[in-house]
């Protein structure tokens, strides 16, 4: 086979605490993410970097992802370094198994990077895509109220803030928020609402200008996410119910818009096309990542211009991101890169 690879597990510490309502990660002070490098025999000195986070939500561990490279690389076999080879390579992998975004992504992201480098272009080149992308917003974690206010306090920079919620204190949550920052807030409970419970929230939601609900209820509630938008005025957007492009007819008439992932979904091309069939039925697209590094939110940056709203800002909560190359402007909007590849590397250690 010409492609060989090597994948690296890294295990980094967060900046903040970082919790969410179904939270299983060392309390949320250290995450786990896989880095691999693809090596081509063709293209001798070349490497192309990817990354797959590991969430066992979507049915991905380090354990999981390290069984089922072997099989993809079968799979993709020798890739064509163009737009249809590694369309072709994108195609190949979910022939040849359903699930296992998180391995599929971290592959996904290393073949864009490897043709880039190959053929001169960087992967925005490669995608064809427009250049404008939304602004980032920032998330914050559940916490005590005044914490996470004064953590809101330090990212007013931020156009727009993500509160998780599924908590015991939301509402005074929201309001210590509200205190201290002016801009839209986003609210991802990931879950953990009840129907009674949120259509409750709705008017306050509305008072402290929330402007959108993410995920309330449970993934396969799609009776529940139908109801609550019914009722809403705010947009409500489906995360962990709209994990592949297979979920979005689903979605049609429950909810007003989808966040997308590439660790959900496999990666930049899978993205790209899912992102492009969620405009195409209506919904509004959100564009999401995991606590990631550079590498991955380098990879999403690509396809943000396709999404209405961005949070992509997975290496902005580690305390120490190891790779380098990818800056965000005065107006919180990632830089795309014009160099080969994704246009970031390892910082020296």
């Amino acid at each position: 086979m010409a492609i060989q690879l090597r994948h690296e597990v890294l295990n980094l510490a967060l900046r903040d605490p970082f919790r969410i309502a179904r939270s299983d990660h060392d309390a949320g002070h250290t995450v786990t993410t896989v880095i691999v490098e693809l090596r081509d025999n063709r293209f001798p000195g070349v490497v192309g970097i990817g990354e797959g986070y590991p969430d066992r939500f979507y049915g991905d561990t380090v354990d999981t992802m390290t069984a089922v490279f072997p099989l993809l690389l079968a799979a993709v076999g020798e890739v064509d370094p163009s737009p249809d080879g590694l369309a072709a390579a994108g195609a190949a992998m979910a022939r040849a198994i359903a699930h296992h975004g998180g391995a599929k992504c971290a592959l996904d992201i290393a073949l864009h990077d490897l043709v880039g480098k190959v053929t001169g272009r960087s992967i925005k080149e490669l995608l064809d895509l427009p250049g404008a992308i939304p602004p980032t917003d920032f998330t914050l974690g559940l916490d005590e109220p005044d914490v996470v206010a004064e953590r809101a306090r330090r990212a007013v920079h931020f156009p727009a803030l993500k509160i998780k919620c599924g908590g015991p204190a939301d509402l005074a949550t929201l309001e210590a928020v509200r205190s201290v920052y002016d801009g839209p807030i986003r609210v991802d409970a990931n879950t953990a609402w009840q129907p009674d419970d949120a259509v409750a929230l709705l008017p306050e939601l509305e008072r402290l200008g929330v402007e959108l609900i993410e995920q309330p209820f449970p993934a396969r509630r799609l009776d529940q996410l139908r109801w609550l938008q019914e009722r809403s005025s705010l947009p409500i957007v489906a995360d962990e119910s709209a994990v592949t492009m297979e979920d979005l007819d689903g979605l049609v008439g429950v909810v007003a818009g989808v966040n997308v992932k590439l660790a959900k979904c496999g990666g930049v091309g899978p993205a790209k096309a899912m992102l492009t069939r969620a405009r195409e039925l209506g919904f509004r697209t959100f564009l999401g990542c995991m606590e990631e590094t550079s590498v991955a939110i380098a990879a999403s940056a690509a396809v943000a211009s396709l999404a209405d709203w961005v949070d992509l800002d997975g290496n902005l909560l580690l305390a120490d991101d190891p790779f380098g190359g990818l800056e965000l402007d005065a107006d919180c909007r990632w830089q795309l890169s014009s160099a080969p590849g994704l246009g970031v590397s390892r910082r020296p250690n």
